[in-house]
């Protein structure tokens, strides 16, 4: 068990008999009343986003989830296959419990499934990846220092915001948490 004080972005609990992570959530303290806190979920299981609010102090079921490093193999329509390091297990996920990661997913890319009593229920990317751009427009000679930026498509069909002087075939590091450009890679 756990309390509303324990709320962070990220923490899975069970609602209502299924897991749901907290998105974001506000402490709100009226001038008359008790306090409570208003929080965004995402099902885990629909995606679905759902607001609810939590009474201060309020007892929640905290879901306990274990993680296994797994290896990216493959796409076929809206499935994406991993491979479990350990045993070798073949893993199955939708497009809709992959979300927003599949952007930023390369065959043998290595990310850590997350599991619930026994069922895949998504993966967390690593915090940076390299992908290599395939489309942007040309760099511009002498606009290293601006900061202006213009978009660039990966190799994973994503699509980033990068400086003028990367170009088509360049190697770049993406933050997977904000879906930003961090640096070119040589």
């Amino acid at each position: 068990m756990a309390t509303t004080s324990d709320f962070r972005p990220g923490l899975v609990i069970k609602l209502d008999g299924e897991l749901a992570s907290i998105v974001d959530y506000q402490h709100v303290k009226p001038g008359k009343g008790g306090a409570f806190l208003k929080t965004r979920l995402k099902n885990l299981k629909t995606g679905q986003l759902i607001e609810k609010t939590f009474r201060s102090g309020e007892k929640i079921d905290k879901a306990y989830l274990e993680e296994k490093k797994c290896e990216y193999l493959y796409r076929t329509d809206d499935l994406l296959y991993f491979m479990d390091q350990a045993n070798f297990e073949e893993l199955v996920l939708t497009d809709s419990q992959v979300g927003d990661a599949k952007e930023y997913l390369k065959e043998n890319t290595t990310v850590r499934a997350v599991m619930y009593e026994g069922e895949l229920i998504g993966v967390e990317l690593p915090t940076f990846v390299e992908l290599e751009v395939v489309n942007t427009e040309p760099g511009v000679r002498g606009d290293t220092v601006s900061r202006t930026t213009k978009p660039a498509e990966l190799e994973t069909g994503a699509s980033v915001q990068v400086p003028l002087f990367v170009n088509t075939g360049d190697r770049i590091k993406v933050d997977t948490r904000e879906g930003k450009y961090v640096e070119r890679v040589s």
